[in-house]
């Protein structure tokens, strides 16, 4: 055997399996949790929960104290920050010139109502419907569970802005929604981590759960879809 092709394949397998210490893990982690999570709730394209629940994974398999504690805090405030951001640039797209008027009849906006444009095309109709009247009928503790519903924050927040809800109101009910969704997917890590002992494997469990939870109802609409218009052929 080739010793330099040897000791080349065990210094391979020693990057691969190697894990930082947990310092530098946190030093890195909490800050990158943080920035995604803001980022996440800006454009929401990438899938936060999944973040949270990976970090959760990673915290529960550290010795450190209080590393879920900070995993839920870090996670909730960077929820919250950018929730309230994207509301704000949500108000100031209603507050322009033609901003009500064109969202509500669900035509395109002028550039100084991107973000508020955003909003709208992430809010299908039959949603933002909803939204709206469950809004009338329970104010702003419908925020709780709009975050804990797979694809229910952006109608539910559009709906606060057709309602012109306040900022310090919307960020009232917020609070609570934040702190909700960041335990229930820090509860899916917990989960994961306890079942592996390897936290790669707790990783990719927690995942592909948060993937599967958010997947769900998409599938179930376009499933219900398909029978519908079975029925009526």
């Amino acid at each position: 055997m080739n010793p330099a092709g040897h000791a080349g394949r065990e210094l391979f397998a020693a990057a691969v399996t190697h894990t930082p210490p947990e310092s530098t893990q946190q030093a890195v982690g909490y800050p990158s949790l943080f920035l995604l999570v803001v980022i996440g709730a800006l454009v929401p394209v990438i899938p936060t929960g999944a973040l949270v629940s990976s970090a959760a994974v990673v915290a529960f398999h550290q010795t450190a104290p209080f590393s879920l504690l900070l995993v839920f805090g870090v996670s909730a405030f960077a929820a919250f920050l950018g929730d309230v951001a994207l509301y704000w640039l949500g108000q100031r797209g209603m507050r322009s010139k033609l901003g009500s008027p064109l969202l509500e009849r669900g035509r395109e906006l002028g550039e100084g109502s991107k973000w508020l444009s955003a909003i709208r095309a992430r809010a299908p109709e039959e949603r933002l419907a909803q939204a709206q009247d469950k809004l009338a009928d329970h104010g702003v503790m419908v925020l709780v569970l709009s975050r804990l519903v797979p694809a229910g924050r952006i109608p539910v927040m559009l709906a606060c802005l057709m309602a012109r809800m306040p900022l310090r109101q919307f960020a009232r009910g917020d609070v609570p929604a934040c702190l909700a969704w960041a335990l229930t997917y820090q509860l899916i890590g917990i989960l994961g981590g306890s079942l592996f002992s390897e936290p790669w494997e707790g990783v990719v469990a927690a995942v592909g759960l948060t993937l599967l939870i958010s997947a769900a109802p998409a599938v179930w609409r376009r499933l219900r879809g398909g029978r519908s218009d079975g029925q009526h052929a």
